[in-house]
């Protein structure tokens, strides 16, 4: 007797695909020196699927937020393909780059120095949509308060200025002034680091509760592996500007394969040592 075994579902196709991207800057020489390139992307790969998380990770300097730059379209490339919904984008015109752009939203690590100090908070959040032509009037101002609601600001606080705002209320809106436009893609630069850890946990939850009601994809860049193993589905690790290792989190953070991967992990449980020690009143 043959067995019948019940159809698996397709895997969704990538959301967003990266590949051989490249990106270098001038370097600064003194005096009358011939001017070299230092490499931000050499050759880097990465897939993101749809709504899930995937984390970037790796050492300080290793082309992250560049990365995170070129996808969001504040950097063009200089070799390489950025594919989102099965479009490759990273040589769109002006024009059409302005259509694109309320689908991907990048929130920065510095939501003060993101945030324009002069504007309300209500001002920040209706600018996108005055730009992308979406809003005016009462409406503006409707959709605005509502933003802040959906993000735990209170509306009564829409006239306030980003410095009268907490680094958690900051962050809280710069989220926003991001998905007011609803958006697919969402990208995270260090955006829950320097907040304390109960902030840190209240934003990280928020940020759960929007990608379920609006079927939301991150790409999340942490240097926190604790964090990442908390809320990532995948995780991408990158090294010199190339992503060395990418998977499933359960298997890369249980089985990393690349040596790069398995430093950072040996650096943040021996960091985690330290503290737990330090918290016995032990000197590490």
């Amino acid at each position: 007797m043959s067995s019948v075994h019940a159809a698996q579902p397709a895997p969704k196709p990538a959301l967003v695909r990266v590949n051989g991207l490249s990106k270098s800057y001038p370097r600064h020489t003194p005096f009358l020196r011939p001017k070299s390139t230092v490499a931000a992307l050499q050759s880097a790969n990465l897939e993101i699927l749809p709504e899930c998380v995937t984390a970037l990770v790796g050492e300080s300097g290793s082309g992250k937020s560049t990365l995170a730059r070129c996808l969001a379209g504040l950097e063009r490339p200089d070799g390489g393909e950025i594919w989102f919904e099965e479009k490759e984008i990273s040589r769109l015109s002006a024009k059409e780059r302005a259509v694109l752009r309320p689908q991907i939203q990048l929130v920065f690590q510095d939501s003060a120095g993101a945030l324009n100090p002069r504007m309300s908070a209500a001002e920040i959040i209706e600018e996108p949509l005055q730009i992308q032509r979406r809003a005016k009037g009462a409406d503006l101002r409707a959709r605005a308060c509502a933003a802040m609601g959906e993000v735990g600001l209170s509306p009564d606080w829409a006239d306030r200025r980003p410095l009268e705002l907490s680094g958690g209320q900051r962050q809280r809106l710069a989220l926003a002034r991001a998905l007011v436009l609803q958006p697919k893609f969402l990208i995270l630069d260090e955006s829950l680091s320097g907040l304390d850890i109960i902030t840190q946990t209240q934003i990280l939850n928020l940020l759960l509760e929007l990608q379920q009601t609006h079927s939301l994809t991150y790409l999340l860049i942490s240097h926190d592996l604790g964090l990442v193993g908390q809320v990532a589905d995948f995780v991408a690790v990158m090294q010199e500007g190339r992503v060395v290792e990418q998977g499933r989190r359960e298997r890369v953070l249980a089985s990393p394969e690349h040596p790069r991967t398995r430093g950072l992990l040996a650096s943040a449980q021996a960091l985690e040592s330290a503290f737990r020690e330090l918290g016995a009143g032990r000197r590490p």
